[in-house]
């Protein structure tokens, strides 16, 4: 592999980021800064907030954004096998058959701690 073709990833990298910091730093210098005490004011839901900001969650939470990200994932890597599964062979399958059993484990483990018992 020739490491002249990775130039315009490269630059792709460096230009993206350039412009990023540029509007960042010029959103902070051309905007208005006039910061009230409603606009410093913690907001909550219209409400003032109360407790600890390092209060611990309940568990469910954790495990309701595991069940999504189990679910999303899935459905983004069997989108692209499932057309190109002709072209894949058997190592394909048996790899996508390895993900789908690692996805399986984390459903169940959702399923024993309860994430899927909405009360």
């Amino acid at each position: 592999m020739n490491l002249e073709q990775y130039f315009p990833v490269l630059l792709f990298i460096i230009v993206g980021t350039v412009i990023g910091f540029a509007l960042i730093t010029a959103g902070s210098l051309i905007g208005p800064n006039r910061p009230d005490e409603q606009k410093l004011s913690p907001y909550e839901c219209g409400f003032e907030a109360f407790g600890d900001a390092r209060m611990k969650f309940d568990v469910r939470y954790y495990l309701v954004a595991i069940l999504f990200i189990l679910f999303d994932l899935e459905i983004a890597f069997l989108f692209p096998w499932a057309i190109s599964s002709g072209a894949v062979g058997i190592v394909g399958f048996s790899t996508v058959m390895i993900f789908l059993l690692i996805l399986t484990v984390g459903f169940l483990y959702e399923w024993k701690k309860g994430a899927l018992d909405w009360e």
